[in-house]
């Protein structure tokens, strides 16, 4: 990655940290001027893995009644988030940790 695309594409980056609408938006605003930037592609990538992981794991926590489980959860979702949009505003093109490599893995053929 170059300076360049890291300037063209931080913007998006940070978005999609946002919501999951934020990486609708992020995800459609990389790809309309026809200049992808790699290092939006990898923390949209990033960001949708970890909001899709978010979604699907609440939905099991969530029926264990138990505020513990869940504050943990939270905690633990809150903590990737702002180590990915850190990273995204600090310029850094680092996987979140435990299941970046993952989401870079699965999510590999969107917005390359």
């Amino acid at each position: 990655m170059t300076e360049q695309d890291i300037d063209r594409g931080r913007q998006n980056a940070i978005i999609s940290y946002i919501t999951i609408i934020g990486v609708i938006i992020a995800y459609y605003m990389n790809n309309e001027d026809g200049k992808k930037s790699t290092f939006a592609s990898f923390h949209i990538r990033q960001s949708l893995g970890l909001w899709l992981t978010f979604f699907a794991l609440g939905y099991i926590i969530g029926s264990f009644n138990s505020w513990l489980v869940t504050s943990a959860f939270y905690l633990f979702f809150t903590v990737l988030f702002i180590y990915g949009f850190t990273n995204a505003i600090s310029r850094k093109a680092e996987a979140v940790p435990l299941v970046g490599n993952l989401y870079q893995k699965i999510f590999g053929n969107l917005g390359s």
